[in-house]
């Protein structure tokens, strides 16, 4: 590691996207950290376009990023302390169709580069959104040329807010669910809850996190060859007979029909036990303390959560990942990755009855009872809102789930 292991940063940040540093002071704090203990590092301050490199200190290249995919899409950069982990001089991006030069790869799918082309050598136009962070072809040379596997690179990602002043008024209800929690996604005002920290199984809730890791460790423009694992099963056995599946149609089988098999395919992928790290590593940096992993499926009891820190999990897709969301309802989603290869899916997340559904997972063991994590769209005052309903310990989820919306809806729709 380039970082000094008795150095005092290495003791306060840990690799991976890490929400704290989209703050301006924590991440000038860090950068100007780097810089007294003479680090080389690359720096991406997406807020002010800008990238720097610097070897020891010193700043030794300064350039203007050009462009940089929409926070929360395929693509986005979060703020956070990553690694480069490849280099290539042109590589051949199967999911936007276009040559990247002077590719810098770090963090999985995340990617510093020069600007794409097509086939023909024809630059993309402005409005190309796939890729990462985008230099122009001399900058994005000169700092291949300088950079080595293993570097840190520091980014400071977006970090506009929205201000959102609809207010609510809490309220409390009994249903039948050990723990239930239902709240604006958007300004976290908590409509109803109960036991929101008491910590509990949470079942299939995990492929959530799951997929977030996916996102963020696999190349989704891969496939993955096929060891279908002996020791999970699903409802709907479909890996059996596939000699290679790509990784996002793998994403949409874990995600809809909430596939043991392919949660374990794709944590097999990294490692199993390097997968269900990179999950708690991310539960860590989400903040969400009463949360630990022990699979990538949620068959273990031991994957344990609170309704409080499910909410922040929900809240950081909807905002960063929202795709994943998408993907839950089963929707066609405008990307080119190479998805559909099991034909149609019997999506287990929707609610019977309810049209408000726009996203969500479900879950069910004998140690966690029914779980459930859903976004749903209602009118307040005549706005449009998005609300989460976390359920943990349900004896009837879906009946649980339209008693809290229906108090919502008697109690703050017009």
């Amino acid at each position: 590691t380039i970082i000094d292991p008795h150095s005092r940063i290495e003791t306060t940040l840990e690799y991976g996207h890490q929400e704290a540093l989209s703050n301006e002071n924590l991440f000038v704090e860090t950068r100007n950290a780097f810089i007294d203990e003479s680090l080389t590092f690359i720096e991406v301050d997406i807020n002010k376009s800008q990238l720097r490199y610097f070897r020891n200190g010193v700043l030794l290249q300064s350039a203007e990023i050009l462009s940089v995919p929409e926070a929360g899409s395929w693509w986005g950069t979060p703020s956070g302390l990553y690694k480069v982990e490849n280099l290539s001089e042109k590589t051949f991006s199967n999911s936007g169709q276009v040559y990247l030069p002077w590719l810098v790869s770090f963090q999985g799918n995340l990617m510093i580069h020069g600007h794409p082309t097509r086939s023909n050598d024809i630059k993309v136009g402005e409005d190309y959104e796939g890729g990462g962070v985008s230099l122009s072809d001399e900058s994005a040379e000169k700092l291949f040329k300088n950079v080595r596997e293993g570097m840190p690179v520091l980014v400071h990602g977006e970090s506009e807010e929205k201000v959102d002043n609809f207010i609510y008024e809490p309220q409390v209800l009994d249903i039948s669910a050990e723990q239930y929690f239902i709240a604006d996604i958007e300004n976290g005002t908590i409509l109803a809850s109960s036991e929101i920290e008491v910590v509990a199984p949470i079942a299939s809730l995990t492929k959530l996190m799951t997929a977030v890791v996916v996102t963020e460790e696999i190349n989704l423009d891969s496939r993955i060859r096929m060891a279908s694992p002996s020791f999970v099963t699903s409802l709907i056995p479909r890996l059996a007979d596939r000699s290679t599946v790509s990784v996002y149609s793998l994403l949409q089988l874990l995600l809809v029909e909430s596939s043991n098999e392919a949660a374990e395919t794709l944590a097999g992928e990294l490692g199993r036990e390097e997968f269900v790290s990179a999950m708690n590593t991310k539960a860590k940096h989400l903040g969400l303390m009463n949360t630990i992993f022990d699979d990538s499926s949620g068959l273990s009891s031991e994957n344990v959560s609170s309704a409080g820190d499910l909410f922040s999990l929900a809240k950081y897709i909807y905002e960063d990942k929202r795709f994943i969301f998408d993907i839950t309802a089963n929707k066609k989603l405008d990307n080119v990755y190479v998805g559909g290869e099991f034909g149609n899916l019997v999506n287990f997340n929707e609610i019977e009855g309810m049209d408000s559904f726009i996203g969500g997972k479900v879950g069910e063991t004998e140690a966690a009872g029914q779980t459930s994590l859903s976004l749903h769209k209602i009118e307040v005052q005549g706005e449009e809102r998005v609300v989460a309903v976390i359920l943990l310990g349900s004896e009837g989820r879906t009946k649980d789930i339209k008693s809290l919306m229906a108090f919502v809806q008697n109690r703050f729709e017009d």
